[in-house]
């Protein structure tokens, strides 16, 4: 069952982010050395989870007006078994339920698991034109990490507004 971090998880969820990541490796994309997302967060009201102890988390933020999920990790142990889809799920309820009229995201473009599984559950890409100030900041930012390895794509998938 999805629900909100405890306080208390949101140390364990490093190691959850560090072994999703790895996952890239199988298709040539290392991480630059860092600090990972989850280790930044001090609100666990920003963060959902699966599992007792999780087995999976979205971080989620706003971005332009939009929800806007930052990351999404499941444990490769986990993986297979609809976790990131029913925490996906749980980000666009959370966004319905807040008036968000989007979720947006950035993910890997030709990465299996990131951009075509994304268009699974309903987000479309977003081109260039249509991103708000924020999320052009955003972008360049991730450039700036050194994250953007592969090709990247912003996606979006609407609720109302």
């Amino acid at each position: 069952m999805v629900r909100w971090a405890d306080p208390s998880e949101l140390a364990g969820l490093v190691a959850v982010e560090l072994a999703a990541d790895r996952l890239f490796e199988q298709v040539g994309i290392v991480f630059p050395a860092g600090t990972t997302m989850i280790e930044e967060v001090t609100d666990p009201d920003t963060v959902l989870v699966e599992g007792r102890p999780p087995a999976g988390f979205a971080l989620v933020g706003w971005v332009d007006g939009n929800l806007h999920l930052e990351q999404l990790a499941v444990r490769p142990e986990s993986m297979r078994r609809g976790i990131g889809g029913r925490l996906v799920a749980a980000v666009g309820d959370h966004a319905l339920a807040s008036g968000a009229p989007a979720v947006t995201l950035t993910t890997y473009r030709d990465v299996p698991w990131n951009a075509p599984w994304y268009e699974r559950h309903g987000y479309s890409v977003l081109p260039p034109s249509e991103w708000g100030p924020e999320l052009e900041k955003l972008v360049e930012h991730e450039r700036e990490l050194g994250i953007e390895v592969a090709p990247r794509v912003v996606m979006r998938q609407r609720f109302g507004g």
